[in-house]
């Protein structure tokens, strides 16, 4: 089923899609189910609380896990990732609410969004090249590869409003830094 309130649909010939992998029983891979708090309803009765609520984040920085892992800078990585291949006639600005709500991403993400909004390295030139050989070729059509591009600048433009609003040390999470080995710990400790 396709509607125009959809982020991604396709053309009678083309379908876009997403790859999914099975995991797994819980009996044989027990884990642990975490919703993304960014989901979607799908549904024309009501609007989810993230969609209502501008300070939705404060809320979710509560829970753990988000509360004290990376967990919430991949669902906003995960979100950029989203947003930059959604449908290419449509720029839905609401994937990016966890980027726009928590105002936070990963240094390194940063940074390698910058390169490829750079004229040497646009992000659809990359891609272009990079697809050239694939077995599916095209798997991106020529609008989808110039909406990327687009979408890059937006996502930089939510980026650069966060840190006009809070500062890049608060924007900007050092995600590069090398975790302190127990040994190094024990020995700070003793002296």
């Amino acid at each position: 089923m396709c509607k125009t309130e959809y982020a991604v649909c396709g053309n009678p010939h083309l379908l876009e899609g997403s790859l999914s992998a099975f995991l797994p029983s819980l009996n044989l891979a027990p884990r642990l189910s975490i919703p993304n708090p960014w989901i979607r309803s799908y549904s024309f009765d009501g609007k989810e609380e993230w969609e209502v609520n501008p300070l939705y984040c404060n809320t979710v920085r509560e829970i753990y896990p988000y509360s004290n892992s990376n967990r919430l800078l991949n669902i906003v990585d995960m979100a950029i990732f989203d947003f930059l291949f959604g449908r290419h006639s449509h720029d839905e600005i609401s994937i990016l609410a966890p980027l726009s709500q928590c105002c936070i991403i990963k240094r390194t993400t940063l940074l390698r969004l910058r390169l490829l909004a750079e004229p040497e390295y646009l992000l659809s030139d990359v891609m272009r090249e990079s697809l050239l050989q694939d077995p599916l070729a095209p798997v991106l059509t020529e609008p989808h590869l110039l909406a990327l591009d687009r979408r890059l600048q937006l996502v930089l433009a939510a980026v650069g409003k966060c840190i006009d609003a809070f500062g890049e040390a608060t924007v900007v999470a050092n995600d590069t830094a090398q975790p302190q080995s127990p040994a190094a710990h024990r020995a700070k400790v003793g002296t």
